[in-house]
């Protein structure tokens, strides 16, 4: 390491939690130069707290897709005192949109393919001429964007480093000749209504209906002028299934993904779907107490079930007394074993080769877990 990039971190104490990539970035700034930056994080903004740090007179704008992950940043920048003044976090579906001297990204080995090409695209849209993008991974005998980097510039530098990841360096010369489009449109039937949907890379079940939202759409039963609740919403298809399928339903989504949440606001245009709200949420705080009539989830399966711990938490303070959560997994053991501490008459059963797990709203839950330990459970396990 470099002197000046080891007096970076003996600034910055949180850099133990610097992920390989991020890592790589950081390391590679003394190449680095630039009055206007974006770039992204594989962790909690080291890269883009490092270069803010080192070049007080640039603008270093650093974008999450996940608002729980850029609140997390926040958190873990402030622990070391105010943050740089030319520092910004983003949380939206796309990069800021202005233009760059220079994009870092920090990449995932085992990403998800689309979402990685259109940020590069995107990257290279923003940086000017004679701009340069940089990009990392945390596998160092990649090839794959490397070859997707090479379709977009006419010359990349690539440098693996044993054991830590791939750094790879290009600089834009001309606009793209051709701007891919990767989002897509897809529909469904629901109770004979044919529902049109949206999906962006990045949104859980891309370009088709998740089998765990059939099999929950399939079960629910909706009652005219029902309160619903559908956590982690995704691209939507259960809030808009569920808003059609009895009259007078309002429906409220969360989901802490911005993509998310915008392709729920584009069916909801699409669908002219009545009494439809929704929320950029991480934590469970935007839903009413003591409102709803029924709840719904997909959690995730990362994350060592905090997430799907935070879903029952939010669910029964959301729900009126008595009232029925439903949950779709695939390994309903965890939820027969927790959910009682929530709910009472918790009952499971098989539908399409997934589970639903129900149960019905305690007047008082007995979890003694504080929800400050399932944030750091979850952010251990991303």
């Amino acid at each position: 390491m470099s002197r000046r990039n080891k007096k970076i971190e003996e600034e910055i104490p949180h850099s133990f939690f610097i992920r390989p990539q991020e890592k790589l970035l950081i390391d590679a700034l003394p190449e680095l130069t630039g009055n206007r930056v974006i770039c992204t994080s594989a962790g909690r903004a080291q890269f883009a707290v490092a270069y803010a740090t080192d070049h007080p007179e640039a603008v270093v704008d650093c974008w999450f897709l996940d608002v729980f992950h850029k609140t997390q940043s926040e958190f873990r920048i402030s622990e070391d005192g105010p943050p740089p003044a030319n520092l910004n976090l983003f949380c939206q579906p796309d990069l800021p949109d202005h233009e760059a001297d220079l994009v870092a990204f920090a990449f995932k080995k085992g990403g998800e393919a689309e979402l990685t090409r259109e940020l590069m695209q995107q990257g290279h849209q923003r940086l000017v001429e004679g701009g340069r993008m940089i990009v990392s991974t945390d596998n160092d005998e990649d090839q794959w964007i490397h070859s997707e980097l090479r379709e977009l510039f006419p010359k990349v530098t690539r440098r693996p480093i044993r054991k830590q990841g791939t750094v790879y360096f290009a600089t834009k010369v001309n606009p793209l000749r051709k701007i891919r489009d990767f989002d897509c449109e897809f529909a469904f039937r629901d109770r004979g209504k044919l529902i049109y949907a949206y999906s962006r890379p990045g949104v859980f079940s891309h370009r088709h209906i998740d089998p765990g939202a059939r099999a929950l759409m399939n079960i629910m039963e909706v009652k005219p002028g029902m309160k619903i609740l559908d956590l982690g919403c995704g691209a939507g298809t259960v809030s808009l299934a569920a808003a059609f399928a009895a009259e007078n339903v309002a429906l409220h989504a969360v989901d802490s993904n911005a993509r998310a949440i915008q392709s729920l606001e584009r069916g909801i245009a699409k669908n002219e779907a009545p009494g439809v709200t929704y929320a950029l949420d991480a934590d469970g705080a935007s839903p009413a107490s003591d409102e709803f009539d029924l709840a719904l989830a997909n959690p995730p399966y990362f994350s060592n079930y905090a997430i799907a711990d935070l879903f029952l938490d939010t669910a029964h303070r959301a729900l009126k007394p008595k009232s029925k959560v439903l949950i779709v997994t695939k390994t309903p053991n965890w939820f027969v074993e927790r959910m009682p501490l929530w709910y009472a008459d918790v009952e499971v059963g098989e539908v399409n080769g997934y589970w639903i797990v129900t149960g019905r709203k305690r007047k008082e839950q007995f979890t003694d877990q504080p929800r400050g330990r399932r944030s750091q459970e979850r952010e251990e396990y991303e």
